[in-house]
């Protein structure tokens, strides 16, 4: 295909090498300790103890939430060093059922996974930010919405890795700071004597019976916290013997995860009863309150700092998975661009601000968490469902990591169970999200699967791909002009400049986005030569899974 066709300055297209090589590898750090431990810890509580109807049975579910993690991340580490490709989930799909099983997971996570985990985590930076001036009424919609930051990192990650890279650093110290702090009071708390909610006769008094749709939505709900553990996937081609360590970091990081989960929540039971923690609007901000008295400000700065550098870290991955799909020739092969002089992924970025910022309008916090959980829920059952077709289908296949088969199908239980119960309950929010991906399927054919397009068409596609190419703005990646950009500071020119570019490219993307998505063949007007161009090279990881199917390599 020719999804990767772009225009340098001179007009010549040009074939893009991978554009993750200049900007993902300082990534790479962060996948464990900033996606899992995230903001999520700080919103989850009140929806799954809301669904749970006591606290006893809400300790379990996010005891039981890690474990359901752990298993997914088991069957996701087989399929990592078997398929040793970049882009996770998407790979692992396209390549086992097909392009169109690819592409609608693709769509979902671009349409609705991303930018809702991100609207979610915006809107908790906005409602602890507010908590103090609002302290007993629920913070203002507009001020919820205008404090969200998506726009301002947006415009940080278009401007420069480095900076992106060193707010992840600084701000993930925000996220282990509050929940440290929150842990250490509780152990005090108990020492103290002060666990009268955690006693078994009060622990297990329900307020409520739940069903089990309830049951399923308090499992969404916890399950939003933990997402976040199959993002070292997504950049398998760049680990170091990642037989060794991708298991290494799922034993380490899922158990340290759900510790961390449940003694928090163990932690808010010692101040708070559970009608004090359902009627506040941020948790962490009314326990700091309780038991921190002058210090309690240091509570709404943690949290606000984890956030932020989680919306930040969103943003900052998002871009990886829109690079595999433009290398798949699934999405525009504008996505693939990066921009010249600052090596950034504006397009890709763009995209997902618009999409986080239009579900920021429609929804609240704790509806996103089920619509969101749900989806990833179903993308994870059909990737590991791909796990037990890929032992079918080629079962001599060397697998550096093999799980007892016990394990995905225990996984695909409960995951059944989930999406059904999750349906039966809450049938708008999911079956919206259900929607939206088979909107996918015409998109497909028109976009991707019809290559004999009419020369109209194709026309018509390379006018709106050379309107939105700006080839004073973005040209392909080259890894040499990359790496110097990331080696020199960041230019000092005015913000308003920047921003002025940044809404042009808005513009320029969209125009490219309506025209749909690259043609193999697309003619090219003027100055622009219509040749046909040869297909990107294979990455390391292709080569070694083409090697394995071909027998030919049957040890790493």
């Amino acid at each position: 295909s020719n999804a990767f066709m772009s225009f340098s300055c001179s007009g010549a297209p040009k074939t893009i090498p991978p554009a993750w090589q200049c900007w993902a590898p300082v990534a790479i750090g962060q996948e464990p300790q900033g996606n899992i431990i995230g903001s999520g810890i700080f919103i989850s509580p009140k929806g799954v103890l809301e669904h749970a109807g006591s606290v006893g049975l809400a300790l379990i579910i996010w005891v039981l939430g890690g474990g359901v993690a752990a298993l997914g991340s088991l069957c996701y580490a087989e399929l990592g060093v078997t398929i040793p490709k970049s882009g996770g989930d998407y790979s692992y799909v396209t390549e086992i059922f097909g392009g169109l099983a690819g592409f609608l997971l693709l769509w979902s996570a671009v349409l609705i996974m991303y930018p809702t985990s991100l609207a979610v985590i915006a809107l908790t930076f906005s409602n602890y930010v507010l908590q103090p001036v609002f302290p007993n009424c629920i913070p203002p919609y507009n001020a919820s919405r205008i404090l969200s930051m998506v726009l301002l990192l947006t415009w940080v990650n278009s401007s420069s890795v480095r900076w992106a890279t060193r707010i992840q650093d600084i701000f993930t110290a925000g996220k282990l700071l509050a929940l440290t702090l929150i842990i250490v009071v509780g152990f005090i708390q108990i020492f103290k004597g002060n666990y009268k909610e955690l006693t078994p006769s009060n622990a297990f008094r329900f307020w409520m019976t739940p069903s089990v749709g309830h049951l399923a939505l308090a499992f969404l709900q916890g399950s939003f916290a933990f997402s976040g553990w199959n993002f070292l996937n997504y950049v398998t081609e760049e680990l170091v013997d990642p037989r060794r360590n991708l298991p290494r970091a799922i034993f380490i990081s899922i158990p340290l995860v759900t510790f961390v989960y449940t003694f928090t929540n163990i932690a808010y039971f010692t101040a708070m009863s559970p009608h004090e923690l359902l009627s506040s609007n941020a948790v962490a901000v009314t326990f700091g309150e309780k038991l921190l008295g002058y210090f309690s400000w240091v509570m709404p700065v943690s949290v606000a700092l984890s956030t932020f550098g989680g919306i930040n870290g969103y943003l900052f991955t998002s871009s990886r998975l829109c690079f595999s799909g433009a290398r798949e020739g699934h999405l525009p092969s504008l996505l693939a661009m990066i921009h010249v002089k600052n090596c950034t992924p504006i397009p890709a970025l763009l995209i997902c601000c618009l999409a986080t910022l239009i579900i920021m309008l429609v929804g609240d916090t704790y509806t996103l968490i089920n619509y969101v959980s749900f989806i990833n829920y179903l993308c994870y059952g059909v990737t590991i469902i791909g796990l037990i077709v890929l032992r079918w289908r080629k079962p001599k296949i060397f697998r550096p990591i093999k799980v007892n088969l016990l394990i995905p199908i225990t996984y695909l239980a409960f995951w059944a169970f989930l999406l059904v119960f999750s349906l039966y309950s809450e049938p708008i929010v999911c079956g919206v999200g259900l929607i939206i991906i088979l909107t996918g399927v015409p998109v497909f054919f028109l976009g991707v699967y019809w290559r004999n397009k009419p020369k109209c068409v194709n026309r018509l596609i390379g006018k709106a791909a050379l309107c939105a190419s700006l080839p004073s703005l973005l040209a392909p990646n080259q890894a040499g002009s990359c790496l110097r950009s990331l080696a020199t500071p960041p230019s000092h020119g005015s913000p308003w400049a920047q921003a002025g570019q940044a809404l042009l490219c808005f513009g320029q993307l969209f125009c490219t986005l309506l025209g749909t998505f690259a043609s193999s063949h697309a003619s090219v007007p003027m100055h622009l030569s219509c040749s046909e161009q040869p297909a990107p090279a294979n990455t390391q990881g292709d080569i070694l899974y083409a090697q394995r199917l071909n027998g030919q390599s049957p040890r790493d």
